[in-house]
């Protein structure tokens, strides 16, 4: 067998920690996000250090980190100073660290220092890196686009039942003279889980979206770090694409949040959204009173206008009516004038006729006639008409105006015209 040449596994870790302490034997800075975070009895903070890659989100490189106790009050409670929240899983970071190595336990690192704008602009970053994402998917102005009811009474509340936010908003909307029905819909406010908590509760909203107006999302004030779960892109995208307008009053004390800038109506706090629906309600009121107000006042002056017109109808009814009573009255009269004048004119046309058919009798009658010049003869008592029936010798009466004559028959000729017609 050859012999080949080896170092112990001490020899090696020995060597790899002397290169370590010889290449990096001064600080250096590491940006890296934390995926874990404890601190212990002791006061030591471990930490467990990532940097992902691509967008599944796998880490492309994982270290151990400690904090002594000696430091970690300084580097803590500068960052949280300087950036509104607490070291915690999620957060991304610009350490100050020297790189150590154990032959036992391995690589890890000494955070030495934070620098906590590192922090402040990766999450300004993130949150631009939101805005630009869903102005290009042209969602931005969806939910502000919305139009909000005329009366905003049934709400749909997002918070949790223990935030005081939520207590603030409710006791000022039993203040006021109006009736609202607020549902509470319970979700987590703050921490890691906040986010996927508020999309959830937003979607059970969504399924009754006909039993509410208005969808409010409300949590009191708090650090930058507690209100960050409002710049994520799954909240904001829910609240621009949400089907009902979405109040917020989220607290923020400086920055306005994404879900803010895509939501409806911003507001400061949960008792501004509170003081905004009631001032809505009394806007309301004060649209209705002023409506009533001019619907009376127009009834008032079409009563007016019609009382008006009524009277005018009446005094030109009543005109009508005199002129066609006076007609009548003038008819009437002419007809009692004809009814009284009318028997004796009847009677005078009577008398006249009578007269005039007397003067015609009168005129017909034998003594007129005989006083004309005629005569009557007769014949055995029988007025003559013709000469046929008399032969010569006949005794014939003559009876004249004043007398009658007796008379023999001596001769008879007939006239022309008789022959004619007996013969004819």
């Amino acid at each position: 067998m050859i012999a080949v040449p080896y170092i112990s596994l001490a020899e090696l870790q020995h060597r790899v920690r002397q290169t370590l302490e010889e290449r990096f034997a001064l600080p250096v800075w590491v940006s890296a996000e934390i995926s874990e975070i404890k601190v212990n009895t002791s006061g030591h903070c471990y930490l467990e250090l990532i940097e992902k890659g691509g967008d599944n989100g796998v880490p492309k490189a994982q270290a151990r980190a400690v904090i002594w106790r000696s430091q970690y009050l300084r580097i803590s409670a500068g960052f949280e100073a300087e950036t509104g929240q607490r070291l915690a899983a999620g957060i991304r970071l610009l350490a100050k660290v020297t790189v150590n190595y154990h032959e036992v336990y391995g690589f890890s690192l000494q955070i030495l220092d934070i620098d906590p704008s590192y922090t402040l602009g990766d999450m300004e970053r993130q949150r631009q890196q939101t805005i630009a994402r869903l102005q290009a998917e042209g969602v931005w102005e969806m939910n502000r686009s919305l139009g909000l009811p005329a009366v905003v009474q049934r709400i749909a509340v997002v918070s949790s039942s223990k935030a005081a936010g939520y207590q603030d908003f409710c006791n000022e909307l039993q203040k006021s003279p109006y009736r609202f029905v607020v549902e509470l819909f319970e979700a987590a406010v703050q921490g890691a889980a906040a986010e996927e908590s508020l999309v959830d509760a937003l979607d059970r909203i969504a399924l009754r979206e006909s039993d509410f107006d208005v969808a409010v999302i409300i949590r009191g004030g708090g650090s930058v770090s507690d209100l960050n779960c409002f710049n994520g892109y799954r909240i904001a995208n829910h609240v621009a694409q949400f089907p009902l307008p979405v109040l917020t009053g989220i607290g923020h004390d400086k920055d306005t949040g994404v879900t803010d800038m895509v939501a409806h109506t911003a507001l400061k706090t949960p008792t501004a959204v509170a003081t905004w629906l009631v001032e809505r309600m009394a806007q309301v009121e004060g649209w209705l009173l002023t409506a009533g107000l001019q619907i009376a006042e127009a009834a008032r002056g079409t009563f007016h206008a019609a009382e008006i017109g009524l009277r005018q109808c009446g005094a030109a009814l009543l005109q009508q009516s005199e002129r066609l009573l006076q007609e009548e009255r003038n008819r009437l009269s002419r007809a009692v004038e004809g009814v009284q004048t009318a028997p004796f004119e009847l009677l005078r046309r009577e008398q006249l006729r009578v007269t005039a058919a007397s003067d015609l009798l009168l005129s017909c009658s034998i003594d007129r006639v005989l006083r004309r010049g005629f005569a009557i003869v007769r014949h055995g008592g029988v007025a003559v008409k013709s000469v046929r029936g008399l032969k010569r010798g006949d005794r014939i009466d003559i009876t004249l105006m004043d007398g009658v004559l007796g008379a023999d028959v001596d001769a008879i000729s007939r006239t022309m015209n008789n022959d004619t017609r007996e013969n004819g």
